[in-house]
Order: C-alpha cells, then structure tokens, then sequence
C-alpha cells in the first residue's frame, strides 16, 4: 500500500482527542466516512477504504450522525410496486 505523510499540529491531535499511534486509522475512517456522506462511494468502498469491516464501518457512520444504509422514497415505492407484481 502506497502511503503520504500528513503534517498535523499537535492541538489539533490533543482537542480531537486522538492518540498519534492511533491517527492514521482514525483520519482514513473519517476521509472514507466523507466520501460515502458526499455520494462519492459506497459503504463498502468506503469500508475498504479505511480497511474497517462493513459492520464496524457502519457503526461508525452511526456514530457520527452519517446513516449507514441509504433507502429513499423512490426505494421503497420501488419495492412496493415489484412486491405488486409478484403478487399478481
């Protein structure tokens, strides 16, 4: 895996809370959490990404106020109309 150095200030690491040893898996999940928020990629992208399984990725979006599992209006009337023609 290719790598890039970022340079950060200290504070930023102390305000965020965030231990040095623990900050490059910590910045990847958070750029990966963006990325799915903005559309860019999917869960599973994102999850590989920041090499976090899916279920722990998903906790993870929760947790930042991102919804891991994306179902709009169209989605479920979608479902509704294949659920009718089954039935027929």
């Amino acid at each position: 895996m290719e790598a890039v150095d970022v340079k950060l200030r200290s504070e930023l690491l102390r305000v965020a809370n965030l231990e040095e040893s623990s900050l490059s898996q910590e910045a990847a999940r958070l750029l990966a959490l963006e990325l799915y928020r903005e559309d860019k990629v999917s869960l599973g992208r994102a999850a590989e990404l920041s090499q976090t399984p899916v279920a722990a990725f998903m906790e993870f979006a929760a947790k930042h106020g991102v919804p891991p599992l994306r179902y709009s209006f169209e989605d479920l009337e979608e479902e509704r109309q294949t659920a009718d023609r089954l039935k027929a």
